[in-house]
């Protein structure tokens, strides 16, 4: 399977957060880029509202400047959090106001959340998508990167 590395290292960081019970859509350092940056929160500031696909002034001038989080650009950040959230069924942006699930932390809806997340980490890397991403987070996987996606 050829990957890039930040696709391997976010993989990674998103498995153990999965099985560590670290997931958490509603925190900046525990969501899907939260847990990608190893708990880091810098990214919140590259945009207003959390789970929107607009960068603000910040964002825009890292955008600018080719400054990357982990490899990713702040753009895709914002990408990779905005399908996670949908993924688990929030309405976007967050906000008090809007639908979010009554258990953010339920592993089913975390892992669906994950699959929308796999998708776009694949499209970003132009990595076909050919297996579910129950292979990558199956309790019976010894190894964290089965042989999910193919170029």
């Amino acid at each position: 399977m050829k990957t890039t590395a930040r696709f391997e290292a976010a993989i990674q960081n998103l498995y153990t957060a999965f099985y560590n019970n670290t997931l958490n859509p509603e925190c900046c350092t525990q969501c899907a880029v939260g847990s990608i940056l190893g708990g880091s929160n810098a990214w919140q500031h590259l945009s207003d509202h959390h789970g929107s696909f607009q960068l603000n002034y910040v964002g825009k001038v890292h955008e600018m400047m080719g400054r990357r989080f982990q490899g990713y650009l702040p753009s895709e950040l914002l990408q990779i959090e905005n399908a996670f959230l949908q993924g688990c069924g929030y309405q976007l942006p967050l906000h008090h106001s809007h639908f979010k699930p009554s258990n953010p932390t339920d592993k089913e809806l975390l892992f669906d959340g994950l699959c929308a997340t796999l998708t776009v980490l694949c499209k970003l890397d132009n990595i076909t998508n050919t297996t579910t991403i129950s292979t990558v987070f199956s309790n019976k996987v010894k190894e964290p990167f089965p042989d999910l996606c193919k170029v």
